[in-house]
């Protein structure tokens, strides 16, 4: 899709959501199994920061967030999903919260059996960004929805310069995407336009269509996280008060 086309409507092609489609299977089939799997690599990171946070140490949490998960896969932790109110962000952090609480200590002292991750985990790369965190300045479970509200902000810009990219428009992104998080009237569309070799009208209306499409993807990215029939915007709300408190 090109920013010249119209901009679709809300959740259009998302009528089961990912994570709707993971409860029902309850990760008892192979392929409720991968989709569960899928979710947890895209969305490990904010709890890797709420570990973090939580005082533990950079071996200490890496060893625990992958147990978690390795734990999540194997057993039939989604039986509690219904009471997170469908909400993949509430049922990860609630389980993780239970974990930490009730059985890291006891499998601690306990050596893994063999196999690989079901999620491999970057680390290095986890203890880089949360590195670069201001220092205590948000408690564990505000850094987890600010680092939740960050990663859905991270797939949202990647899918939208891959759409750019696969129309032959990576120098359009390049110069456009500066104005995506740019408050209003701030943006300087005679600079734009020269970027762009058009005229100041015609770069107003490639900067709208940019951030028209910015946003229904950013909403879609939400609503995969949500169980069907929970508003999108509600937690839009909810993640957008989160970051402004960084």
């Amino acid at each position: 899709m090109t920013t010249e086309s119209p901009t679709p409507a809300p959740c259009a092609t998302f009528r089961t959501t990912q994570w709707t489609q993971v409860m029902r299977a309850k990760a008892d089939s192979k392929e409720g199994r991968q989709a569960l799997a899928d979710l947890c690599q895209a969305y490990w990171y904010p709890l890797y920061a709420y570990v973090r946070r939580s005082g533990y140490s950079v071996h200490d949490a890496q060893d625990l967030t992958q147990e978690f998960f390795c734990q999540l896969l194997e057993k039939h932790w989604l039986d509690a999903a219904d009471r997170t109110k469908g909400k993949l962000r509430s049922f990860l952090i609630t389980a993780l919260k239970h974990f930490m609480a009730n059985e890291w200590r006891r499998l601690a002292t306990q050596k893994r059996g063999g196999g690989q991750p079901h999620v491999p985990l970057d680390t290095v790369f986890a203890e880089s960004r949360y590195a670069a965190e201001p220092a205590a300045q948000s408690g564990a479970e505000e850094l987890f929805d600010q680092q939740w509200a960050l990663t859905l902000l991270d797939r949202t810009f990647a899918r939208l310069q891959a759409e750019f990219d696969a129309d032959s428009k990576a120098s359009e992104y390049e110069a456009l995407k500066g104005c995506l998080m740019a408050a209003r009237g701030t943006i300087d569309y005679a600079a734009v336009a020269a970027q762009l070799s058009s005229n100041e009208g015609a770069a107003r209306v490639a900067v709208h269509r940019l951030r028209a499409r910015f946003r229904a993807l950013y909403r879609e990215e939400i609503t995969q996280t949500l169980a069907d029939g929970l508003d999108p915007d509600e937690e839009m709300r909810h993640l957008a008060a989160a970051l402004a408190r960084r």
